[in-house]
């Protein structure tokens, strides 16, 4: 890293100097060198710990920039915007708006700001495109829609800094990929243009630096960086409780009596869990036990854009004790007086708990408060593991990746809306972005004819060809319609389909009443399983279901507390690779085991007494009967979806070798098989061979095998095909169901299977699943770290270790012979057994 002699070269414009004085403050050293570098006329990365001030250090180069420029007189010739801000959150650019305002103003500023995003109203947002304010803070789907304008050359003509904040969080997905291209465009329109990214959490520095900047062949282009050490260490400790603590299960009731104690001695808390249904869950838990009527609320991304802002509102005038909230908090937001953050459930990821420590005395010098609350005993020691790599800064954020295929054709189809584009042209423009360096110009054009024709197997269809070439040999938009369906259909966020709930009221015999206030949203899917009359809970109430009207769903105050269906499903995040490690290296080391509390580490020596604890590289498999079945139980410790993807494989092996598989089940730690046939005994008789049964070769023909037979990839197709605008969601005045949408991607893929196998969506369908759903490289990766360190113990009856798969047991169907089976043991019974 650089240094620059930044006291030197830097001199603020009076009005800083005095806001500075006034508050009895300096300027950070690391804000002034990054007003330098900026000055110098360089891109920066600036990596700082959460409250050293990354916000105004990325804003100074902005405001002293505008402050010596001055107003611009009205009648002036139009002025274009000079700073663009890119959040990842909607709430982080409002928020954001906020807390600078309060300098521009203090300051006396010739300085407009506005935001822009999705709940932005129109009218709002064509103003801003006739009178742009100086800054902007938006988002990366509003940047791409302002991009895809035919005024869009003279809307940036002006712009000299982007800002990108969080952005480790903004590179590592196709929205991410997205922007990239966005930002290539924007080069383009203002070759001046600088860029700044700032951000708390990163493990691969350079990976951003590259990002940031316009990528060349043979050259080695890269921001600056500037990193800030030292803040004051966070304060993080596992709950501690004489509750017992639960050997399996996600919700964490058992500790709700010891957090509702920490909100009455803390004054504003934030309580994160990683998914809807967890905070739905917690809560109501938090309600049930409110004696004192603190004021607590609800936050994530399903609720209402109106019930969101409120909250928003109230935690930032310090009006709230505590908020359950999702990811929706997590980035950058500066939220009044919190004190304390309590993570519900292991966070995943050690930069991920880094995040969201932050959120509480966000100030550098002031250390952060959180406490952690593992659900069962497997995530005490993923907790603790997080907890170490925190004191040691350990960063487990993912890599940028390869550009999303259907990513670039919907930036294509954009860049045709905004203007006709030579091929050439875009094609260096895109391959400036660093996830498209790489990009063969082959499949480009592939991209290119897609856009154009959709494929050969659907270019006699006119719906699919959506540009046209002129006589000059550029390409343009077919007609002003495919204009108008890009601009509804841009994003690479592919939810599942949601219907909006409302409340209702039921008369007599009952009958419905007319519609009363909007909740929030509910995925499709979870609703399209209910039948009137059940109940569940959302917004912190108990609902009951009363039906479908076009695109609502009605739903009425339940007088039952007990709700018949507890909660919609969300996702999941994915156990980091380094978490996973730490875990394995945790249960091999006992000399780790003294941070962990009696009760788990009693586990563990129990475990290791009944069967045995794997190696940090070792494959432990434990097979026992119960019952009329018998299991085989795998700790690879990998994380859920490598998990998955390995029992599709495995039981597929199994069901080959005679074992006949019932079913799996896979957690972040282990997976868990049964079936009728002994499979211990197969073992030791030599008719499964283990070394054979985890060879990398499943990743081959079995892995084809698998892919061709099941709906997964029929399921990541769908999103390719909405992202790449293949099939359109939304139409003017209306919007396709769920079920449409399935239905229309599920006749477009089976075409293209039988008729062009090679088609580009396929391939683009194909990388995501190894990537996402499948996690192959991950798998590819364990089954080359245990080649030769496979260990199986027969046992008797199940072990400790294997209590919470078992208890999960029953749910996942697999290929075979035989029919799914369900066990319905109690967990108690299992629990005995294991310690018998």
């Amino acid at each position: 890293m650089d240094q620059i002699d930044s006291e030197a070269r830097v001199v603020l414009p009076p009005p800083f100097t005095r806001w500075f004085a006034d508050k009895g403050w300096h300027p950070r050293a690391h804000q002034l060198e990054l007003l330098a570098r900026a000055e110098a006329g360089d891109s920066t990365l600036l990596i700082a710990p959460t409250g050293a001030g990354k916000t105004l250090a990325g804003f100074l180069p902005s405001l002293t920039d505008l402050t010596r420029r001055g107003r611009i007189p009205p009648g002036s010739a139009f002025t274009g915007i000079h700073t663009l801000y890119i959040s990842p959150l909607k709430a982080l650019a409002v928020d954001i708006e906020r807390n600078l305002m309060k300098p521009v103003e203090e300051m006396g500023l010739p300085v407009t700001v506005e935001n822009r995003t999705g709940d932005t109203p129109l009218a709002k947002r064509q103003r801003q495109r006739l009178n742009p304010p100086d800054i902007l803070l938006t988002t990366p789907e509003q940047v791409a829609l302002l991009l895809a304008n035919r005024e869009a050359e003279r809307f940036f003509k002006d712009l000299k800094y982007i800002v990108f904040d969080e952005l480790h969080s903004l590179v590592t997905s196709k929205r991410g990929h997205m922007l990239s291209l966005g930002l290539a465009r924007l080069r383009r329109l203002a070759p001046a243009l600088q860029t700044i990214g700032l951000s708390a959490t990163v493990s691969n520095p350079m990976d951003l630096q590259k990002w940031l900047v316009a990528q060349r062949e043979g050259e080695n282009c890269h921001a600056g960086l500037v990193i800030v050490e030292g803040g004051a260490k966070p304060d993080i400790s596992i709950l501690s409780t004489e509750e017992h603590i639960p050997w399996s299960g996600h919700s964490a009731k058992y500790a709700i009596p010891d957090v509702y104690k920490q909100l009455l001695d803390h004054r504003t808390t934030l309580l994160f869990v990683n998914t809807r249904s967890q905070a739905e869950m917690l809560f109501q838990e938090l309600w049930t036990v409110n004696e004192e009527n603190l004021p607590i609320a609800l936050h994530h991304g399903s609720l209402d854009v109106g019930q969101r802002r409120k909250v928003e509102a109230a935690m930032a005038a310090n009006r709230l004790r505590a908020v359950v909230a999702t990811s929706t908090l997590d980035l950058g937001i500066d939220w009044g007086d919190v004190d304390l953050v309590v993570h519900v459930g292991a966070p995943k990821g050690a930069s991920r708990l880094a995040q969201r420590i932050g959120r509480a005395n966000h100030r550098m010098d002031e250390p952060s408060k959180a406490i952690l609350v593992p659900a069962n005993r497997f995530e005490v020691m993923e907790c603790q593991a997080a907890l170490d790599a925190n004191y040691i800064g350990a960063q487990d954020t993912p890599p940028v990746g390869k550009g999303a295929l259907d990513a670039l054709a919907q930036h294509v189809l954009g860049m045709a809306c905004a203007e006709p584009f030579d091929m050439l042209e875009l094609y260096d423009e895109i391959s400036s972005a660093s996830p498209y360096a790489d990009l063969p110009w082959e499949t480009f054009e592939r991209v290119v004819d897609f856009v154009a024709t959709g494929g050969y197997a659907l270019r006699t269809y006119e719906r699919y060809a959506r540009i046209r070439k002129t006589k000059e040999g550029r390409w343009r938009v077919s007609n002003p319609q495919v204009a108008q369906q890009y601009r509804l259909n841009l994003g690479t966020i592919v939810e599942s389909p949601m219907l909006n709930l409302r409340m209702v009221k039921r008369g007599e015999g009952g009958r419905i009443g007319r519609g009363g206030a909007a909740l929030g949203k509910v995925e499709e899917y979870f609703l399209e399983q209910l039948s009137p009359g059940d109940t569940f809970i959302f917004a912190g109430k108990v609902l009951r279901f009363e039906g479908i009207r076009e695109n609502e769903a009605l739903v009425s105050q339940a007088f039952s507390m007990d709700p018949k269906i507890p909660s919609y499903a969300g996702g999941k995040f994915p156990l980091s690779t380094y978490l996973a490690d730490q875990v394995r290296s945790m249960i091999a080391d006992p000399d780790r085991w003294r941070h962990l509390p009696d009760q788990v580490r009693d586990w563990l020596a129990i475990q290791n007494e009944k069967s045995m604890l794997p190696k940090r590289d070792e494959l432990l498999i434990e097979t026992f009967p119960r019952g009329s079945r018998c299991y085989m139980v795998i700790y690879p410790f990998e994380g859920r979806l490598a998990h998955q993807t390995l029992g599709m494989l495995l039981t597929r092996r199994l069901d080959r070798a005679g074992a006949k598989p019932l079913g799996f089940v896979a957690t972040d730690y282990s997976l868990g098989i049964w079936g009728f046939e002994d499979m211990g005994l197969m073992i030791r008789n030599g008719r499964l061979n283990l070394a054979d049964l985890f060879d990398e070769d499943m990743l081959g023909d079995d892995l084809e095998s698998w892919l061709d037979e099941s709906f997964l990839l029929k399921r990541t197709f769908r999103n390719c095909a909405v992202i790449a605008g293949l099939i359109e969601r939304r139409h003017p005045g209306k919007e396709k169901t769920g079920r449409q949408v399935t239905v229309s991607a599920d006749l477009i893929y089976d075409v293209l299977r039988t008729h062009e196998p090679d088609h580009i969506l396929l391939q683009a369908t194909r990388q995501d699943a190894a990537s996402g759903l499948l996690d192959i490289s991950r798998l590819g990766d364990m089954l080359r770290r245990i080649k030769g360190h496979i260990t199986h113990r027969a046992l008797d009856h199940i072990s400790p270790l294997a209590v919470p798969v078992m208890l999960e047991i029953g749910k996942e169907p697999v290929h075979g012979e035989a029919h799914d089976a369900v066990l319905a043991e109690a967990a108690d019974d299992l629990i005995a057994e294991a310690l018998a």
